[in-house]
């Protein structure tokens, strides 16, 4: 069973309505229920008297706090400072690029003000049933195709006036990133986390000497992790979580083929999704990248997130090696 689950409103289970006990951030601002229920009750009344519920955490990700809105609706509430742009993004970028994509993306119905004691815009978006691949990986190859033409749909999008991705986000020159990496290689030698970091360095080296992308930027995702693929009787019905949109360097979307993928699905994923050599040693940079320097961040909050970033370094290690 993946980790997002066909109803999550049953909340006979306690783990349903359970939220970390270790935030994963120091600065974490975590929107509860009743600040849900007042910001709706203050700005959509048509859905105050919805029940309100939170997600369970082993469906949270690393930036948004969630909660059902009735059986349709989620709300997405920051719970970083980092995360607070994208409200305002996907309220303006999402609703024109829907029509163009060939499954469902999170549209939002409501972009919402900060009130109740809470700080930040805030959305609803429609809530999609179904569930998410493996996080650690999995060998599908129909999915993988399915998600490199998602991925083929998206690049192909005129992308004048899009969102230009800033320097060290993903989608900008690689190189943008290095300083980070340097700095948290000497904290990974003092761990054993299954792989030499002499081997990864050698490896990042690799990755920053390919050619930067000197063609016309495309719209890219930015982050199609497993937990951001929605499937419906294991096909992909949504894509989800848009954090990372924006304009730049496609690598970061042909990526997926290692963080997301394994086994005949990662080479189908690459083939399908195309580009050259070098776009591929740039895309093994953005799977490298934030796993050397989300190991150590995510070690004690999230392990989930370490063990996937030592999977996805000796992922690339053996690609490149």
């Amino acid at each position: 069973m993946s980790s997002r689950t066909v109803d999550p409103l049953d909340t006979t289970t306690p783990d349903r309505i359970t939220v970390p006990v270790v935030p994963i951030h120091d600065d974490e601002v975590r929107a509860t229920v009743d600040q849900v229920r007042r910001l709706l009750a203050d700005q959509c009344p048509q859905w105050a008297d919805l029940p309100v519920t939170p997600l369970p955490e082993k469906l949270e990700g690393t930036d948004h706090v969630l909660f059902r809105i009735g059986d349709a609706l989620v709300a997405r509430m920051p719970k970083i400072a980092g995360a607070v742009d994208q409200a305002d993004s996907d309220a303006r970028w999402l609703p024109a690029l829907a029509s163009q994509l060939p499954v469902r993306i999170p549209v939002p119905v409501h972009l919402g003000e900060p009130g109740a004691e809470y700080p930040w815009r805030w959305t609803v978006v429609p809530w999609v049933a179904g569930t998410t691949p493996p996080r650690l990986g999995c060998d599908d190859v129909v999915l993988a195709r399915e998600v490199a033409a998602f991925v083929r749909a998206l690049h192909r999008i005129d992308p004048v006036g899009g969102p230009v991705k800033p320097p060290g986000s993903r989608g900008s020159a690689l190189v943008h990133a290095d300083e980070e990496v340097r700095r948290a290689l000497p904290r990974l030698a003092e761990h054993d986390d299954g792989f030499e970091v002499a081997a990864a360095e050698a490896a990042w080296e690799t990755c920053l000497a390919a050619p930067d992308w000197d063609r016309t930027p495309v719209w890219i995702h930015g982050d199609l992790q497993p937990g951001n693929l929605i499937t419906n009787g294991d096909r992909l019905a949504a894509v989800i979580d848009f954090g990372a949109l924006g304009v730049g360097d496609p690598a970061p979307d042909v990526a997926p083929a290692l963080w997301t993928f394994t086994g005949a699905a990662r080479d189908a994923y690459r083939e399908a999704v195309g580009y050259d050599d070098a776009t591929w040693r740039r895309a093994c940079g953005w799977a490298l990248a934030p796993s050397l320097t989300g190991i150590d961040y995510y070690r004690h909050t999230f392990p989930r997130m370490a063990e996937h970033g030592r999977r996805m370094v000796r992922a690339v290690v053996a690609e490149l090696g």
